[in-house]
């Protein structure tokens, strides 16, 4: 519906780039906040300096990480007021409000916490470090909160009445906070960061096994990894995903409609394990169907009636119908082999046969990028299936965009951004490659012997 030529079509795209590759740093970060937590929970229950050179090691990776989500998230917020200006002015008195909350109380503790663990753990007793590294999963996972709230009043607006002049006027703060859309997506989104964190400690981890190269630390590291990353996964499946898709069912039943590429109206729906949709035939082609179990997964009975497209205006449908469905079975698809690879490897931990499985570690060393394609294709499901609403029903998308930028300016903003970004991801991988080359243990020093 809105071609890439058109003004409107580009603030899209331009927005959907700058949060998606904001979004890579933001949720390894967050994930990894919780694992640094539970290494110095170990290291302060065991006494081992193992554990706390593990979490050393990872507070560094962390704070490049951080760096990088700064330097990459601030852009986003002056979008608002650049692309979306109207949008800005409209709900700016409801957004503000958390946007704000997540800058002074969240992101400015992350912050100093940061820069406490990574500088003072010789000024700081044991203990005082380990609450510092407790104080930063929080501070991590509250700035989630703020932002998660935002977008879930975008998702489903409660709280707020429309002035005369049309702007929106927030009428409980308490109601944004407690948005009952917020509650399984908060939980469902953070359990992703954990599975990304997860695998990508694994991974490392599996890598210094197959080297040969600070061998305790790497089990230390796939360890911790697949047993995080699979319980996580487990969590965003049941009951986080599920609780989640009846949100959806409940109030954006045209979403789940399009997300499950069911385009008739039917009691006993299936699901789509595979298929095709054919927007021009109403139809998925070459479907591999799981009989009624649509039904059952969203109503809890076999037989419930599931609306489809056919049951909405079609100028109420996702304007990008094929490419939500594909991004919602990416995700699914990709989250049931998360799950499948953590049983596998927690058999493997079970028998003491993990680390010695050289080809098992290969597959962990590879799976490190497919938790940030499965997060990338989740929030895409979640934000292709609001539209055409930029404020599910109270705003349309092409409401809420700048009168006055052209498509011209945007492209060339766009370009420089992605110009700029590429440099940043060379920047990011050499210095995390620096970080991982030199390990977690200190330099080495000469026999005393």
């Amino acid at each position: 519906m809105y071609g890439m030529e058109s003004a409107l079509g580009l603030h899209r795209f331009h927005f959907a780039f700058t949060i998606t590759f904001h979004y890579v740093f933001a949720q390894f970060s967050m994930g990894l906040a919780l694992l640094i937590f539970i290494l110095k929970t170990l290291g302060l229950r065991t006494g081992r300096e193992h554990y706390d050179r593990a979490a050393r090691f990872w507070i560094r990776i962390f704070a490049i990480t951080f760096a990088m989500g700064v330097v990459t998230g601030i852009p986003m917020e002056f979008q608002f007021g650049t692309n979306w200006s109207r949008f800005a002015k409209a709900a700016g008195g409801v957004i503000g409000q958390t946007l704000a909350m997540e800058g002074v109380f969240a992101f400015f503790l992350e912050s100093t916490f940061v820069g406490l663990l990574l500088f003072g753990e010789k000024r700081l007793s044991r203990k005082a470090h380990w609450a510092v590294s407790l104080l930063l999963w929080l501070g991590t996972w509250l700035s989630a909160y703020f932002i998660l709230a935002t977008n879930a009043w975008m998702q489903h607006p409660v709280g707020y009445t429309i002035q005369p002049g049309g702007d929106l006027h927030l009428d409980s703060l308490w109601s944004l906070l407690l948005n009952p859309w917020l509650g399984w997506m908060f939980l469902h989104n953070q359990f992703g960061t954990v599975v990304t964190a997860g695998f990508v400690m694994a991974s490392i981890g599996a890598f210094y096994l197959l080297t040969g190269k600070h061998v305790e630390y790497g089990r230390t590291f796939v360890r911790s990894g697949v047993i995080a990353a699979g319980i996580a996964s487990i969590l965003m499946l049941f009951p986080t995903g599920d609780m989640q898709v009846r949100n959806v069912a409940r109030h954006q039943p045209v979403t789940l409609a399009a997300m499950e590429g069911l385009f008739e109206t039917m009691e006993g729906a299936p699901i789509a394990i595979l298929g095709q949709p054919d927007m021009e035939k109403m139809r998925l082609d070459n479907p591999l169907l799981v009989p009624r179990m649509l039904s059952f997964l969203t109503y809890r009975r076999w037989t419930a009636e599931v609306k489809g497209l056919d049951a909405f205006p079609r100028d109420q449908w996702p304007d990008q119908i094929p490419l939500l469905y594909y991004a919602y079975h990416i995700m699914v698809g990709l989250g049931t082999i998360f799950i499948a690879v953590s049983l596998v490897s927690f058999y493997k931990l079970r028998r003491g046969r993990l680390f010695e499985s050289r080809r098992w570690l290969w597959v962990l060393l590879l799976m490190a990028p497919f938790p940030f394609i499965a997060n990338t294709a989740g929030w895409m499901t979640a934000e292709m299936g609001r539209q055409p609403w930029l404020i599910y029903g109270v705003m349309r998308t092409s409401e809420g965009a700048s009168f006055n930028v052209s498509s011209g300016n945007t492209l060339f903003t766009l370009i420089g951004f992605m110009g700029m970004y590429a440099l940043l991801s060379i920047l990011f991988l050499y210095l995390s490659y620096r970080e991982i080359d030199h390990g977690p243990e200190p330099a080495a020093r000469p026999n005393a012997d």
